[in-house]
Parts: C-alpha cells; sequence; structure tokens
C-alpha cells in the first residue's frame, strides 16, 4: 500500500529535535517525527494513562501533584508548549510605546541599554 503524506507546519522547536534525534537513531527527520507520533498516539490510547485526569489539571481543576509520573510529565509538556505560545506574542517593546514609557534591556554582549520613550 502507498500512503502520500500530507505537508504539516512543526514548530522550529520540534523539527530542530527531530534532526538531532534522527542523526542517533539512523532515521530520517519525518521517519523520526512518524515515529514519535506512534509513541505519542500509544501514550494516549494507554490505558496506564488518566487523561481526564490531564485534562483536569490542565483545566486547573485539580491538582498536578494527583497525578501520576506519566500524566505529570504529558502536562509538563503542555505546560511548555502553552508558554512558549505565550512569550512568542509578548511585545514589550509595543507596549512600553504605547503606554509611552522607556524600558530597558540587554544587548548581544550582556550591556544594559535604555530605550527612551517614543513621543
Amino acid at each position: 500500500m502507498t500512503r502520500t503524506s500530507q505537508p504539516t507546519r512543526l514548530p522550529s522547536d520540534v523539527y530542530e529535535s527531530a534532526v538531532a534525534a534522527a542523526r542517533v537513531a539512523s532515521r530520517t527527520v519525518p521517519q523520526q517525527i512518524a515515529h514519535w507520533a506512534r509513541i505519542g498516539r500509544e501514550l494516549e490510547m494507554s490505558p496506564q494513562v488518566n487523561h481526564r485526569a490531564i485534562a483536569r489539571v490542565l483545566s486547573g481543576a485539580d491538582s498536578y501533584d494527583s497525578l501520576g509520573e506519566q500524566e505529570q510529565a504529558i502536562v509538563r509538556e503542555e505546560w511548555t508548549e502553552r508558554v512558549t505560545a505565550l512569550r512568542e506574542e509578548l511585545n514589550y517593546e509595543a507596549a512600553f510605546a504605547a503606554a509611552g514609557e522607556p524600558y530597558s534591556e540587554a544587548d548581544e554582549d550582556g550591556n544594559v541599554v535604555v530605550r527612551r520613550a517614543r513621543g
């Protein structure tokens, strides 16, 4: 049976991790990603993983400490993805400019640079 693949966009960190893992495992990048997808599918279908409990923790209705080790690992990964997505949306320069406030930041060499308020 011939299978066709659909183009899929991946976050750059996932792709870069797949490149590194593929080298170690002697796989192509698509093979590595498919391997991880199969593991994820099996994990989600596993009777040892309580998906309802994970959903309760992710929604804030239950405590992280109530989960087992596997569930905690899944929640940590989800939290990491959510935090990364939120950080990518941040634009402090625009927020300070809109407020008319100066701000400081470190340059590439670690030196403090004060940015003046525009306007």
